[in-house]
């Protein structure tokens, strides 16, 4: 049995992270830029290596216009 250090869920919640930047057509550096960020900034969450926390959470979710469930379902 292989361990991992995230959950199903988490996996799922960046798969979303990065399915709500495709939807709005923007690039991570468009993403970076808009948070005052470095691209790699945004490709670190997207890719796990990166916690991402609530605040942060509600700066992606206004910037993609999608519900803090969007993210948790």
């Amino acid at each position: 049995m292989s361990k991992t250090i995230y959950t199903d869920k988490y996996k799922n919640f960046l798969e979303k992270l990065r399915q709500a930047r495709k939807e709005k057509s923007m690039t991570q550096t468009d993403v970076a830029q808009m948070l005052g960020k470095h691209q790699s900034y945004v490709a670190k969450c997207e890719s796990g290596e990166r916690r991402v926390d609530i605040i942060e959470l509600v700066e992606f979710a206004q910037l993609y216009e999608k519900s803090l469930d969007y993210f948790a379902g």
